[in-house]
This record gives C-alpha cells, sequence and structure tokens, in this order.
C-alpha cells in the first residue's frame, strides 16, 4: 500500500456534459485532484474542443483536447435519446457533481431540468456556466469569452488611449477565470452538502468573473460618475507603472505601486531628488505628470539592455518583470525550477508540454495522469462497470446511436 495520502477530491465522481471551456475546466481542476471525471460527448462527432487549436496526429484531436481535458474518462450518450436520457439519470443517481454549460432551457427542454435532477439526486451539485446566466434578459443569448470580455467591461479598457478596443490577450481569459469561480463554487456547495445532505445550483455567468475583475470602478462610478478610459499600457491610479521599450527591442514591466517604491526607483536611476515632497514624491503629483514622468521613465530604460534594466531594478528593490513571449517562458530558469511546465508522451501524438495543475498543496498535491481521452474510451467500462449493462446490451446501443 502506498504511503502517498488520497488526493483531496478522491471519491468524488462528476459528469462533465459541457464543452469549450469554462465548465469543463472547472472539471479539468477537480479531476487534477483526485475526483473521477465522466466526460460524457456526443456520439460520433465528440466534444468541439477536440477541433479547436492546433491538430495532433492523434486522430486529429488538438494540443487544447489534450491539455484541457486532461485526467478525463470519455464516454459518448445522446441525452436527447430515451434511453440516453435514462442512461444518463441513472449515472446521475451515483455522481456528485454535473458541469454543464447549454444554453439556458436547453436541458429543461429535454426533461432534465433542476427538478428532475434533483429529484434523482437530491445530493447532486449542479455547475451551470453560460454566457448571461440563468437569469436575466439576455439568458437566452450565445456567449463566448470575447462577448464576456467586452459586455463584462474588460475589452473597453484595453488598447491605447482614445483608440479601438482590442482584446485583452488572445486566450480565453473570462472562460478561465469563470471555471475557477466555478470549481470554488462546487468546492463550497460539496462543503454544504457535508454539512446538511442537500445539493444545489451554480450558477455561473461568463461576463460575472470579468466584471469582478474591475477593481474600484463600480464604486467609482456611483459615487463619482468616474468612467474609467483606456489608458494604453498605463493604469490609472499609480504612476510609473507601465512598460517600457529597453535597447535591445525588449520591453519591460516597472510598477512603483507606493511613494516608497518611487523613491526608489529614482535612486535607481540617480535622480533621488524625483522623489522629494515639492516634486513627485506624492502619487497625486506623478499622475498629474503621469506623461511625463512615463517619459522620463522610457527614456532611461531605452538607453539600457534588458538585462541592464532588470538587474539595476532588482538591487534597487524596484518591482519589475521582462515581457516574456511563449519562447522566453521556455527559457526561463525561475519556470524551471517551479516545475510549471509538465512534460508527458501521448501515444499517437509524441511529447506534449503544458502548464503545470495549480494551486500546488503541500501534502496533497494534484497530478496530471493522463491527457485528453480518446472519443468514447471509457464507454464500456462505465457503461459495463459502473451501470452493469452486458455486453450485448452495450453493442445495441452503439448499434443504435444511443452512444
Amino acid at each position: 500500500m502506498s504511503d502517498q495520502p488520497a488526493r483531496p477530491l478522491a471519491g468524488i465522481r462528476v459528469l462533465d456534459i459541457a464543452t469549450f471551456l469554462a465548465a469543463p475546466l472547472c472539471a479539468t481542476i477537480m479531476a487534477e485532484f483526485g475526483a473521477e471525471v465522466i466526460k460524457i460527448e456526443q456520439p460520433g462527432s465528440g466534444d468541439t474542443m477536440r477541433k479547436f487549436g492546433t491538430p495532433t496526429e492523434r486522430g486529429g484531436d488538438t494540443l487544447a483536447w489534450l491539455s484541457e481535458a486532461r485526467n478525463k474518462r470519455s464516454i459518448t450518450l445522446d441525452l436527447r435519446h430515451p434511453e440516453g436520457k435514462a442512461l444518463f439519470l441513472r449515472l446521475i443517481e451515483q455522481s456528485d457533481v454535473l458541469c454543464e454549460n447549454f444554453r439556458p432551457g436547453t436541458l429543461d427542454r429535454w426533461d432534465l431540468g433542476w427538478n428532475v435532477l434533483s429529484a434523482t439526486n437530491p445530493r447532486l451539485v449542479v455547475l451551470r456556466v453560460s454566457g448571461y446566466g440563468q437569469t436575466g434578459p439576455y439568458r437566452g443569448r450565445p456567449g463566448f469569452a470575447r462577448i464576456a470580455h467586452a459586455f463584462g467591461g474588460l475589452s473597453y479598457l484595453a488598447g491605447e488611449r482614445g483608440g479601438t478596443p482590442v482584446v485583452p490577450g488572445s486566450t480565453s481569459l473570462a472562460d478561465y477565470m469563470s471555471g475557477l469561480y466555478g470549481a470554488v463554487g462546487v468546492l463550497m456547495a460539496l462543503r454544504a452538502r457535508d454539512r446538511d445532505g442537500a445539493g444545489q445550483e451554480i450558477d455561473m455567468a461568463l461576463y460575472e468573473s470579468v466584471f469582478r475583475a474591475l477593481d474600484e470602478m463600480a464604486p467609482a462610478y456611483a459615487r463619482h460618475g468616474v468612467v474609467r478610459e483606456r489608458q494604453g499600457a498605463a493604469t490609472v491610479n499609480v504612476c510609473p507603472h507601465s512598460h517600457y521599450p529597453t535597447r535591445d527591442g525588449k520591453w519591460v514591466a516597472i510598477a512603483c505601486t507606493t511613494d516608497k517604491m518611487f523613491s526608489r526607483f529614482a535612486q535607481v536611476i540617480g535622480r533621488p531628488e524625483l522623489a522629494a515632497g515639492d516634486r513627485w514624491g506624492d502619487v497625486r503629483a506623478r499622475l498629474e505628470a503621469q506623461a511625463e514622468v512615463d517619459a522620463l521613465v522610457a527614456d532611461w530604460t531605452r538607453a539600457r539592455t534588458l538585462h541592464e534594466v532588470m538587474q539595476a531594478c532588482i538591487d534597487g528593490e524596484v518591482p519589475c518583470g521582462p515581457l516574456n513571449s511563449v519562447a522566453d517562458l521556455f527559457a526561463d530558469p525561475h519556470i524551471a525550477a517551479r516545475g510549471n511546465l509538465l512534460r508527458l508522451t501521448e501515444p499517437g501524438a509524441g511529447e506534449v508540454v503544458l502548464p503545470n495543475v495549480l494551486p500546488r498543496l503541500s501534502r496533497t498535491p494534484g497530478a496530471v495522469d493522463s491527457l485528453g481521452p480518446r472519443l468514447g474510451e471509457a464507454t464500456t467500462d462505465v457503461f459495463g462497470g459502473l451501470l452493469g449493462l452486458d455486453a450485448a446490451a452495450i453493442a445495441d446501443l452503439k448499434r443504435r446511436g444511443v452512444i
């Protein structure tokens, strides 16, 4: 017997009928920490995430699928088929969590709404992720991360002053943020179930995780009518706090969040008088002269290489960091030392490198045991082992397209 403690979510079974990307991410996080996650996909076609991103030699499954569906078991099941619905409810009876992201009302139309699910298993926790949530006048609208960034107020802030709003990074940020909030919600619901035995629904709108990240903008607008505009690389409350060019064509982030940090920076650049009380020693004075302050910092960085800027700031205890590309991250010794890159070999696809498990637990850490599964590879095992169907019944279901 192994002395290794069980992972924190060992014994929890999750059904993942979602796709693209927030609700499935919640299930992935749980799988990394020991939950059994059964990914239920449409017979024949599977999850659309399988074809999103860079394809691999393993049947066309993409790198995104191999990474984001890690540790899951794939089965196929048509929930719209009467027998498929019946089998699904049998799985619900034996599960703890359901992750779904259909447009609100879809499961109700299939007679698989909350009333049916909770009657089948009163202890069930259901995570529901949608573009706009389960209530409100926009509940029926489709939504993806880009729409959430826009509606939630983030895209309005991204871009140069007075310029075209841009997408805040070429990544599905709202999906990842909502998946994290969804995982937190599921864990809290399971904790509540430990206390009183009852499951519940978790209603997560993609735009809400974005809106939650807008620091003081809501209270500032409510109290003073302030509408924050695009700031480019700068920010509205502190200065200097931006991205600055270096002599070798790189960029560096410098963040003087407090007056004390600016005083240190003034020492670093050999201009300690700039931090005097009658100059820029107070953040309000720096904000009034933000363009001048940023220009001075840029002149200093532009005369030096990235390494020289970094070393001077590090020696002076001024927060700074390079603007890394993914290639820079792969070459960085800190990334290597922290084990942020996980390398696994996948039959049919070769070596796959992916971000490692987060968060880090000292005693019961998570792990990646397998990459995104092949379509339906666990169908026979789940329906035969968990539900007790014999080989003939499974073969008949496959023949008729139920699984």
